[in-house]
């Protein structure tokens, strides 16, 4: 199984530290796991307004249609997630997550902010039909120490068990078609 582990901001670097830490308690419970990590940082980011794609903008769809699974990582920016996420999610095919295995990471700058993933986030990926797991993992820069390194044991053990579960979404999900019997 091809898992993308998307980090989904261009600016900062704590949801990149949070996948890498996710990424190795994943492959510690499942090293049969394909697992590749998509900065957004690294694409040409277009705004979706009817013109033509750039090539970035088609390599990350593709990527996304070509997962099996998809560990989502974003910081909390105004009570909302970035712009560059839900554009991102808006070029989306609305069938191209469908049935398959999602779990979200998030990192924001007061603990109010942990609502955002449950109230805004939550919602997409389940238009999408995504199996997204019942935890998260929400952390607030006081977990963080020098170079981003996470410094909070109860959050190493929030990811590693958001990891355990994700990771049995993903067996779970391999005896569903993905080819939906209703067509909407």
């Amino acid at each position: 199984m091809k898992i993308l582990l998307v980090d989904g901001t261009v600016f900062g670097t704590k949801t990149g530290a949070l996948l890498r830490q996710v990424e190795q308690y994943i492959k510690e419970l499942d090293s049969g796991l394909e697992l590749e990590i998509l900065y957004f940082s690294k694409l040409k980011h277009q705004i979706l307004d009817g013109s033509p794609l750039n090539d970035d903008m088609k390599m990350m769809i593709k990527k996304f249609e070509e997962a099996d699974g998809y560990i989502f990582a974003t910081p909390i920016y105004q009570a909302s997630i970035p712009g560059v996420l839900k554009n991102a999610l808006d070029m989306l095919p609305p069938k191209a997550l469908r049935y398959k295995p999602a779990a979200i990471v998030a990192n924001g700058g007061t603990f109010q902010h942990h609502l955002v993933v449950e109230n805004q986030f939550r919602p997409i990926l389940d238009y999408f039909r995504c199996l997204v797991t019942p935890n998260y993992v929400y952390t607030h820069t006081s977990h963080f120490g020098e170079n981003d390194q996470i410094i909070d044991q109860d959050i190493h053990e929030r990811l590693r068990e958001l990891a355990r579960v994700f990771v049995q979404y993903c067996k779970m999900s391999q005896t569903l078609t993905k080819e939906p019997i209703d067509k909407h």
